[in-house]
């Protein structure tokens, strides 16, 4: 098999891995545990990148966007999570390490989602709810609200979704050599 061919599945292993250390930590009162394991991932992830300045934009949007969602999601009492919370009403460490995990399938074992940003809000709406419905049944995070907390877990991953794969397709640190833009060296003169 090629790289190209096993990239997208050591991704989709490693997010996996990734995201039960998060969620089985925070459940379990061991909260920095999944933040280390993200932390290793990320690592051979820009490694790996054409671009690791590209790839670092990207998931440093995911964490911001992260920040103000899961903060609001705290902030509202929709949802509790189990630990890691250092300051009330403020997204928990390592939810916040889960979205940078995340962003890193943006470009590699979900990218070709990048063609079609409708799917993309679609499969958020479905799974972005199915995940914390899946962290729930882990212990991770409770839902406070029992029905407000998904509608409102879907509507915010049916925005968050396409917004995620438009900063991917800007943001391709995994692709970059291959999508070379031309920039002037003297005046009326192109080079890739």
């Amino acid at each position: 098999m090629t790289r190209a061919a096993v990239l997208p599945l050591v991704n989709f292993a490693l997010f996996q891995a990734g995201w039960f250390s998060c969620v089985l930590g925070a459940a379990h009162g061991l909260p920095w545990v999944g933040p280390l394991v993200v932390v290793a991932i990320v690592l051979l992830h820009l490694s790996l990148a054409e671009s690791p300045m590209l790839e670092t934009r990207l998931l440093g949007c995911a964490l911001i966007l992260g920040l103000f969602f899961e903060s609001l999601l705290s902030a509202t009492g929709s949802l509790h999570y189990a630990s890691g919370n250092l300051v009330r009403g403020i997204a928990p460490f390592w939810i916040l390490a889960m979205w940078v995990l995340f962003a890193t399938t943006l470009n590699v074992s979900l990218a070709w989602l990048k063609q079609n940003l409708l799917l993309a809000s679609g499969l958020g709406a479905l799974f972005g709810p199915l995940s914390y419905l899946a962290g729930a049944q882990l212990g991770g995070v409770e839902f406070i609200h029992r029905t407000a907390a998904p509608a409102f877990l879907a509507i915010g991953w049916a925005l968050i979704m396409p917004f995620l794969v438009w900063l991917a397709r800007h943001f391709d640190g995994m692709h970059s050599g291959s999508r070379a833009v031309a920039v002037p060296t003297r005046l009326g003169e192109r080079s890739r």
